[in-house]
């Protein structure tokens, strides 16, 4: 086994993880509110501040085979689901209906669903991102 570590900006601190297709990562940068990417091919960063600022605490992420990031803001309220777009730089938010509590874990399905595990409102939510 080999592992390797790559460096991330002063004071980041990823609290998830979601591989895209292409073998890049993206990460939740709860501590100061930024969506983060990196190339372990080339070990290249790339950062953008999250739509809520940096007490947003960004936190479950994942991406669906179409290979947008999906991730939650857990230090907004409500808490909001964000959708950002690799090829446009670009994102949106909705909130999250209870709230959310704090969205820990995010999966996407094969079928165009996120699930979102919202912890501190006892609650499972099912996104359909066809809709």
């Amino acid at each position: 086994m080999d592992v390797h570590e790559y460096t991330l900006p002063d004071g980041a601190r990823p609290r998830r993880l979601a591989v895209a297709q292409d073998g890049t990562i993206y990460y939740s940068d709860y501590a100061r509110g930024y969506l983060g990417h990196l190339d372990p091919a080339t070990g290249k960063v790339e950062e953008w501040a999250s739509p809520g600022g940096p007490t947003s605490k960004p936190y479950g992420i994942a991406i669906p085979k179409d290979g947008i990031v999906w991730y939650s803001e857990s230090g907004v309220q409500p808490n909001t689901l964000v959708r950002f777009d690799p090829k446009s730089k670009q994102f949106s938010t909705k909130p999250i209906p209870s709230g959310g509590g704090v969205v820990r874990n995010m999966v996407a399905t094969p079928d165009g669903r996120l699930y979102l595990a919202c912890s501190g409102v006892n609650k499972v939510a099912v996104v359909d991102l066809g809709k």
